[in-house]
C-alpha cells in the first residue's frame, strides 16, 4: 500500500540520517517536532495575516499554510541550536579526550541517533497522517478518477490507505481541524456530485442574499460554467474558470460566504436532501416567489364582476407582458426585493404598462398573521400588506398580486 511504502521510506531515510548526524542533533530534532506540533496552530494564527500581506490572496490557502510555515520555522530554530551544541561536544571529544573515548562516543552517538531517528520517523508519520486525513477528506469527495492531477490521485490513495489500515484512528486522535471542516466537505461533495442541487442551493433562505449578488448571477447565467458542472469536470478545472476565479480571488467574498454558510451547515445539508429548512420554517415569507398570472387575474375578475370579456383579455395581455419576469425575494436579514416589476398601479388603459420595469428594494416585517412590505425606488416608498396561504403570497396594491413559492 502507498501509505506503508511512504512509512518505510520515511523511517529508512531518517534512520540513515540519524546514524550520520548523531544523537545530539536528532534529539534536538525530536524536541523540535514536539514543540512545532504544539505551537504550529497558535503561531499559525499570527503568521496568516503576514502571508496575506506577502501576496497570498486566498484566505483558505493562507489558513492551511500558516501552521506549516510555523512548524518549519520552529524546526529550523531547533536544528540551528542542535548544530551549535553538536559542534561544541565534537570539539570537546576531539581535542580534550583521548582517541578511545572519542571513538566510543561517536559509536554511541550514531547508534543512539539511529534509534531516536526512528522515534522521529514515528512522529513525522503521525503528523503526516493528521495532514493527509483532513485534506483527503475533501479531495476524495471531489475525485473524478483518471481526470484528476497526479498529486490529487496520490493524496486520495493515501486517504483510502489510512482508512483501510486503521491508521485513520491515529490521524483523528491528533487532528486539530474543527468539525466544520468535515461538515463543509460533506456539503461541498454533495453539491459537486449533484450539479442539479445548485438550483435548490440558491433557494435556501440564508443564501438568497448571496444568490442575488452579481458574481453569482453571472456564474448562474454562464452556460460554459454550467456545462463544466454537468459534465462533472475535475474540481480544479471548475475552479480555474473565470467566473469561479472572480469569487476565489476575492477575500471579502470568501469571508462573506464562510460567515453565511457556517452557522447553517447542518440545516443546509438537510435542506438539500428534503427541500425543507427546520431553522427557517417559522418564517413563511422567506424565499423566492414568482408571479402567478392566472390567480392574479381571478382576483382581478372578482374585484370587477361587470368587466367585459374583451376588456378582461386586454388586461390579461397587459399583465402577461408587464409581470412575466416579476419575482419577490424575501431574505433572512429582513431585506426584500421586487424584481422586474412595472409601476404598482393600474394603467389608464388595460393595454400598455405605464413606465418600464424596475427593481424595488426594501424590507419586510412580520405582523403576526400578515406581513408588511416596505419597498422603494428612486422616487418614492410604498408600504404594502401581504398574506400567505400555503404556497401562495398575495400583495395588496391597487390590484391584488399573487405569487407562487419557487420550488
Amino acid at each position: 500500500m502507498t501509505f506503508w511504502l511512504l512509512a518505510l521510506v520515511l523511517l529508512a531515510s531518517l534512520a540513515g540520517i540519524g546514524y550520520r548526524q548523531g544523537v545530539i542533533r536528532v534529539a534536538f530534532s525530536f524536541v523540535g517536532i514536539l514543540v512545532g506540533a504544539l505551537l504550529a496552530g497558535p503561531l499559525g494564527k499570527l503568521i496568516q495575516p503576514l502571508l496575506v500581506v506577502l501576496g497570498l490572496k486566498t484566505p483558505p490557502l493562507a489558513w492551511l499554510l500558516a501552521p506549516l510555515v510555523a512548524f518549519v520555522l520552529i524546526s529550523i530554530i531547533f536544528k540551528i541550536a542542535a548544530l551549535g551544541v553538536h559542534k561544541k561536544v565534537d570539539v570537546y571529544f576531539r581535542y580534550h579526550t583521548g582517541d578511545l573515548r572519542q571513538v566510543l562516543w561517536e559509536r554511541l552517538s550514531r547508534r543512539l541517533g539511529l534509534c531516536l531517528a526512528l522515534a522521529n520517523g514515528a512522529l513525522y508519520l503521525i503528523l503526516l497522517s493528521s495532514v493527509i486525513y483532513p485534506l483527503s477528506y475533501w479531495t476524495v469527495q471531489m475525485a473524478t478518477e483518471d481526470k484528476d492531477p497526479r498529486m490529487m490521485r496520490i493524496l486520495n490513495r493515501l486517504g483510502h490507505d489510512l482508512q483501510s489500515t486503521g491508521f485513520a484512528k491515529v490521524a483523528r486522535a491528533t487532528d486539530r481541524m474543527p468539525q466544520v471542516w468535515y461538515d463543509s466537505a460533506d456539503l461541498a461533495g454533495v453539491i459537486y456530485n449533484n450539479p442539479l442541487s445548485e438550483a435548490r442551493l440558491a433557494r435556501y433562505p440564508a443564501l438568497l442574499g448571496l444568490a442575488e449578488r452579481p458574481e453569482f448571477q453571472d456564474m448562474a447565467n454562464d452556460t460554459q460554467f454550467t456545462e463544466l458542472l454537468l459534465r462533472h469536470e475535475p474540481i480544479l478545472t471548475v475552479l480555474d474558470h473565470p467566473k469561479a476565479q472572480a469569487i476565489v480571488q476575492n477575500p471579502e467574498m470568501l469571508r462573506l460566504i464562510w460567515s453565511t454558510v457556517v452557522p447553517d451547515l447542518k440545516d443546509l445539508s438537510d435542506y438539500l436532501v428534503s427541500n425543507k429548512s427546520a431553522k427557517y420554517a417559522s418564517q413563511k415569507i422567506l424565499g423566492r416567489w414568482n408571479f402567478n398570472v392566472n390567480m392574479t387575474m381571478n382576483l382581478f375578475r372578482r374585484a370587477k364582476p361587470n368587466i367585459s370579456s374583451k376588456e378582461m383579455l386586454q388586461w390579461k395581455r397587459w399583465m402577461v407582458s408587464a409581470f412575466s419576469k416579476t419575482c419577490l425575494v424575501a431574505m433572512t436579514d429582513h431585506q426584500a426585493l421586487l424584481k422586474n416589476a412595472p409601476q404598482l398601479k393600474l394603467p389608464t388603459a388595460g393595454v400598455t404598462a405605464s413606465g418600464g420595469l424596475q427593481t424595488l428594494k426594501g424590507e419586510w416585517k412580520d405582523l403576526d398573521s400578515k406581513y408588511q412590505l416596505t419597498l422603494a425606488n428612486a422616487s418614492k416608498e410604498e408600504q404594502l400588506s401581504a398574506t400567505i396561504e400555503g404556497d401562495h403570497l398575495t400583495i395588496a396594491s391597487e390590484m391584488a398580486l399573487v405569487f407562487d413559492r419557487e420550488d
